[in-house]
């Protein structure tokens, strides 16, 4: 399989809240590189990352864009977030059911068929400004 289909398969599994297929794309030492906070390593950390927005979040992914550089180790992915906000998340406004509308890109690496590495960007101002009706 191609970084491009591990990639592919990755977040059609997302969208299927597969979450046992996303894993199984992982290295076990993948690095997790999320919008806000420290970096994560290892697939049952990201395990636990993946319960955690299940728990506080209900997202799709639309307009998905995936793009390889040459040697096809490196991924590029631009999507939208559609989602709805069901469960409070730490420090973040209220959560009260709302929806929202979101850009947001990934950067990931995969080396033999697995993903090493996911780093994730999205304007979190712009989020909370959405779930605030701002």
């Amino acid at each position: 399989m191609t970084a491009l289909d591990t990639v592919s398969t990755y977040y059609t599994a997302f969208n299927n809240k597969e979450w046992e297929t996303m894993l199984s794309l992982l290295h076990p030492d993948v690095r997790h590189d999320s919008n806000q906070g420290s970096t994560r390593t290892g697939k049952e950390v990201f395990r636990q990352f993946l319960q955690h927005m299940d728990d506080c979040y209900d997202e799709t992914l639309t307009d998905i864009v995936i793009m390889t550089e040459p040697t096809g180790s490196r991924v590029a992915c631009e999507f939208v977030v559609n989602g709805v906000y069901k469960k409070t998340d730490g420090d973040l406004p209220a959560a009260t059911g709302q929806t929202y509308v979101l850009p947001a890109g990934s950067f990931l690496e995969v080396i033999d068929g697995l993903i090493t590495r996911v780093t994730t960007y999205y304007n979190l101002p712009l989020w909370e400004s959405l779930v605030l009706g701002n």
